[in-house]
């Protein structure tokens, strides 16, 4: 589409994409919404819109982790050297990416999976990173066996160097000003006074502020000092090197840039779902010769902005212009700009403010909009002192670009055509100009207040009128737009609403000469016309609303009836629910005693699975009763329970309920689903053991089918965290559970550290280690229980 800057601005376009940006999720999709124009070709706008349909009917996608990387892989590329944090930072946003491509690349989204497509998973480069980085960004001991090496003989030769300088901090315990071992220009010294220096052999390399303080590298460590100082110089080269390596690894990754792209790609995506969303905005139909069809349009930067149909027609229809009439501050200016706004949100992609109402049947109202070559607008004052033109030379200036350009793929908007002159000559004018526009058959919108114009509009083909309202007895305006009639000005009736003398109004009336006396009655005899069908319309509505309320009132009634039988069915429901209370209280008690009293163990186990049969039974027993009539409608899925969410391709626990919305963790991510898109996962059965177990040959106790063998102790102390973990893995023990999952999250790394170190010394474990990645890799611990 061609259109001016300068109309850009005052349609208000750049406040639309402004909002788009704030929207987006990243720097990377707040950078591609800046660059949205209304100049996409059809293949591009439709795969925008089918891209913000698959995100506003499908689950919400996070891009949580994804950062602008790409200043730090141009360094990289110019030949710098990144730290630690920084590789971090790639690794990171490429770990995010590859989350998304997960999440969506199996799922039924076509056009977002096409942007997985195009997305690298990173496999090999994270792994490495994870090799050789820790969570703070610096590098491992073991990256490299030299960096292993040098970092083995320089804690002992520190060691050394300072259990030398505190022999000699003993020896010359006189001369010494502070019995503390220091460091000065990377080198241990000792501080010694500065009148006794000489009695210290070795030499000075420092002095405090004072003067009173020398600081001594005694001889006898000047040899470890340098042999120190070499080796960290070694180490630094080897950190160096294992840095510069690993940057290049990740910045020449050769899907990154892809990557990085596919991202932007789906912020913007996701940015016009939100932007749809909040501002109830619809997708229109955008095809060549397409009528204009905006039912309930709005301007979506107007406050409590007045919903109007806005009609024209196409290619083959009449009517393609539309001449609007009425009062100063009625709205006319506000429906024009709505009409070229949607039209350049179209064009770019988005979706535009219309057809958020659904008609009476419940079907949304379909949005419909031509493809426009070119957008001519003359809207506001455009007076230029500079090049010397006055604000009606302005307006003839932007007429005269219209006319040359107008053509059946051109949208023309003309703000108060005809104004900024004499209204004789500017109505003269102006006809010839809507003369024109309708012989090139261009669609446009035409605001005004010359009668000559509105009488042009009611007697040529291919011209509507249309007139905003405005009501008389409150004096102000309604912002109601009605087609088919022109509208009247209002400066006599105002007049003589706000009580001026009539003796002055007749004489208005009789300079305003017999036409338009007439036109002005013929105007108002049609708006009482109209206002009589308003109010029959109305009294149908009415009665049809009555009926509605009786209907209604039927479906009242019926329900409350089903409230009844389900209050019955709830009592039963309370005595199910004060037996299970008593079982898990028995039940408890029999766990603490199988995990407290060893020699009781196979006794409450048996215990354990006596009660559940025991419950068995009884609800066997209620199930009679229940089968006599139709049972609660119980929630299936509960807080904690298992599920398989199909468009991640992924199992978890279910963390919250939120209606028909559940939050599920995915490894170390929490996510939101519908509860739809979720299944229950039953119990996996537990694998064969080897014989010799106290659950007899091979296999596992009964018990442990119920044992949850996730422990959850992320954000919590280190101390009560491994006493929980203590007590969990006890019971798994006991429960003859071959392997269990501590999630303690990444993090600092503290906990995880703490929870490995546990785990090593812990007899009753065999050997543990990461999660797969899509289970939460390092985030959490997979114990495995000696037998």
């Amino acid at each position: 589409m061609q259109v001016l800057p300068a109309t850009l601005e005052k349609l208000s376009f750049d406040r639309v994409i402004a909002a788009l940006a704030e929207r987006a999720a990243t720097p990377l999709g707040r950078e591609r919404a800046l660059l949205v124009r209304p100049d996409l070709d059809d293949a591009a706008r439709t795969l925008a819109f089918e891209r913000t349909d698959e995100v506003l009917l499908g689950d919400d996608l996070a891009l949580g982790g994804v950062e602008d990387v790409r200043p730090l892989v141009e360094r990289v590329r110019d030949g710098g050297v990144l730290d630690g944090r920084e590789i971090l930072s790639i690794a990171y946003t490429m770990d995010a990416a590859a989350t998304v491509r997960r999440a969506i690349a199996s799922g039924d989204r076509p056009r977002l999976r096409e942007l997985a497509e195009a997305m690298t998973s990173f496999d090999g480069v994270l792994r490495l990173v994870r090799e050789q980085l820790d969570t703070q960004g610096e590098v491992r001991d073991d990256a490299t066996p030299k960096l292993r090496e040098i970092r083995r003989r320089l804690q002992p030769l520190r060691g050394r160097i300072r259990e030398r300088l505190a022999q000699l901090l003993a020896q010359h315990s006189e001369h010494v000003q502070d019995p503390i071992v220091t460091l000065r220009r990377d080198r241990y010294v000792i501080p010694i006074k500065a009148s006794a220096q000489s009695r210290v052999p070795g030499i000075v390399v420092d002095t405090s502020d004072s003067g009173q303080t020398v600081f001594v590298e005694p001889a006898p460590v000047v040899p470890m000092n340098n042999e120190l100082v070499l080796l960290e110089f070694e180490e630094r080269d080897e950190v160096r090197r294992i840095l510069l390596a690993l940057g290049q690894r990740v910045a020449f990754e050769p899907g990154l840039e892809p990557t990085l792209a596919a991202l932007a790609e789906l912020d913007l995506a996701l940015a016009s779902a939100r932007l749809a969303r909040e501002w109830r905005l619809t997708r229109p139909d955008v095809a060549e010769g397409a009528p204009v069809a905006l039912p309930d349009a709005r301007h979506p930067l107007v406050e409590a902005c007045v919903p109007n149909d806005v009609l024209l027609g196409g290619a083959g229809g009449d009517e393609r212009l539309m001449v609007v009439t009425g009062p100063n501050a009625g709205g006319k200016t506000v429906l024009l700009k709505t009409l070229g706004l949607a039209v350049l949100m179209a064009h770019a992609g988005l979706f535009v403010a219309a057809g958020a109402e659904r008609r009476a049947d419940g079907r949304p109202r379909r949005v419909r909009l031509p493809r426009v070559a070119s957008l001519l607008t003359d809207i506001g004052d455009e007076q230029s002192i500079e090049a010397s033109l006055s604000t009606y030379a302005a307006h003839l200036t932007n007429l005269r670009r219209i006319v040359d350009v107008a053509d059946p793929d051109t949208l023309v908007l003309v703000d108060e055509l005809g104004s900024g002159t004499d209204p004789d000559e500017g109505a003269a004018l102006s006809q010839a100009i809507l003369e024109v526009l309708v012989e090139r058959r261009a669609v446009g919108l035409v605001t005004t207040h010359l009668a000559p114009l509105k009488v042009f509009a009611s007697r040529t083909e291919g011209v509507r009128n249309a007139a905003m309202r405005f009501d008389v007895e409150a004096l102000e305006p309604t912002f109601e737009l009605t087609i088919g009639q022109p509208g009247r000005s209002y400066a006599l009736a105002i007049a003589r609403r706000i009580g001026l003398e009539e003796p002055l109004l007749q004489r208005a009336e009789a300079l305003l000469g017999p036409e338009g006396a007439r036109l002005e009655r013929l105007l108002e005899t049609l708006e009482g016309q109209r206002d009589a069908l308003q109010r029959e319309l109305d009294a149908a509505r009415s009665s049809s609303d009555q009926a509605r309320a009786e209907a209604e009132l039927l479906r009242t009634q019926i329900e409350r009836l089903r409230e009844r039988e389900s209050e019955l069915l709830a009592q039963a429901g309370e005595k199910a629910d004060a037996l299970l209370h008593d079982t898990l209280q028995r039940a408890t008690q029999l766990r603490r005693t199988a995990r407290e009293q060893p020699e009781q163990r196979g006794k409450a186990l048996e215990a354990i699975q006596a009660l559940r049969r025991e419950t068995r039974q009884k609800a066997a027993q209620g199930g009679g009763e229940a089968r006599e009539q139709r049972p609660v409608k119980t929630d299936p899925l509960r807080p904690g329970q298992v599920v398989r969410v199909a468009s991640y391709e992924a199992e978890g626990p279910i963390v919250e309920i939120r209606g028909d919305t559940l939050v599920v963790r995915l490894g170390l991510l929490k996510v939101e689903v519908p509860r739809r898109d979720v299944a229950p996962v039953a119990p996996k059965e537990p694998k064969a053991r080897a014989p010799g177990r106290s659950g007899g040959p091979g296999l596992a106790t009964p018990a442990a089918a119920g044992f949850e063998r996730e422990l959850n102790v992320r954000g919590e102390r280190v101390e009560g965290a491994l006493e929980a973990i203590r007590d969990f893995v006890s019971e798994a023990h006991a429960l003859q559970v071959e392997s269990v999952r501590i999630l303690h999250g990444k993090g600092t790394g503290v906990l995880r550290d703490a929870v490995r170190q546990y785990l090593r010394e812990e007899r009753l474990v065999s050997k543990f280690e990461d999660a797969v990645p899509y289970e939460g890799g390092h985030g959490v611990t997979v114990a495995y229980l000696r037998e």
